[in-house]
């Protein structure tokens, strides 16, 4: 292979797979091309394609780097086949001694919440696992809501994992914790080490796979795969992500439980949950319908019993 081939290895992978990851209802515009930081055929091509394709810099790049892991694992550049073996994004091998605990592979329906309140409520409801998204500088507030929470769940057999706040979450006896890309990024390793002595189990957010990779460096409990469709709920530094990207996401990221998340709706529920995923997590289909316990009930029964 020249640098004559490139191009047309580049048009190979877009042919392959723009019918997936380019739905037209869901078209995500082409991005720059990024600044290669190898001269390998199958990178150089990927980094193209995977541009063309609407990945943004850093997810084209981790890409490019999998495909070229790929091609010399296989002993062959294979347009059709897109990466999805763990070893070629280095996802093989880690520490098991360093995995926070376990959580079931199946969370099922998981309601993001704003309050102790609807944290309770929902809870009461059957919703298995529960999400404390409580905004606020007050720390003595925060600690208020985070213990409220805890106690709102208790003989209810519901997971509560708290956004953010660790500490409070430790100190209450949370299940759990969960995390964004910039607050798993501002975590030192100590602070890690923390949550991971406590027993409390940890998700992080991931937006593509570049984050998936970062996520995977800690070894969490779980993994969110979003935002799948538009959301107002928060300002997205990535697009949607759509159907077709999270059916890759879950091939790549299977041995982990996978909670898919953002902008879903109860009639999406179906396709969501035919990826693979053990977990579908909402926000505006509980605390915006009408009668949340009967969205409660009706999400319920779309999602398998595990």
């Amino acid at each position: 292979m020249t640098e004559l081939h490139i191009p047309a290895m580049a048009q190979a992978i877009v042919a392959a797979h723009s019918a997936t990851f380019a739905p037209y209802e869901q078209r995500l515009p082409p991005q720059p091309t990024p600044a290669a930081t190898r001269q390998d055929p199958a990178y150089l091509a990927a980094l193209q394609a995977c541009s063309a394709l609407g990945f943004i810099a850093i997810d084209a790049e981790c890409l490019a780097h999998a495909w070229q892991r790929q091609s010399v694992r296989t002993s062959g550049f294979d347009a059709r086949c897109w990466p999805s073996d763990p070893q070629d994004f280095g996802l093989a091998g880690a520490d098991p001694q360093l995995a926070f605990p376990p959580c079931p592979r199946a969370l099922g329906l998981y309601g993001v919440l704003p309050t102790a309140e609807w944290v309770g409520r929902m809870a009461r409801a059957g919703v298995p696992t529960v999400q404390l998204r409580f905004k606020s500088d007050d720390q003595a507030a925060i600690r208020r809501e985070v213990q409220a929470a805890v106690q709102a769940v208790q003989g209810t057999g519901a997971r509560l994992f708290i956004n953010d706040h660790w500490q409070a979450a430790i100190d209450a006896g949370a299940y759990g914790i969960h995390v964004g890309q910039e607050d798993l990024d501002a975590l030192e390793g100590a602070q890690l080490n923390a949550i991971r002595a406590s027993g409390l189990r940890l998700g992080v957010s991931t937006h593509g796979y570049a984050e998936m990779v970062r996520a995977h460096a800690v070894q969490p409990s779980y993994i969110a795969l979003g935002a799948v469709f538009p959301t107002t709920l928060k300002k997205m530094a990535t697009a949607p992500q759509g159907v077709a990207r999270l059916q890759a996401y879950v091939r790549l990221m299977q041995q982990y439980p996978l909670v898919a998340i953002g902008g879903i709706a109860a009639e999406q529920f179906p396709a969501i949950l035919a990826t693979g995923v053990g977990s579908i997590a909402v926000v505006r289909a509980l605390v915006n319908a009408p009668d949340p316990d009967a969205a409660a009930q009706h999400l319920l029964g779309l999602i398998p019993a595990p």
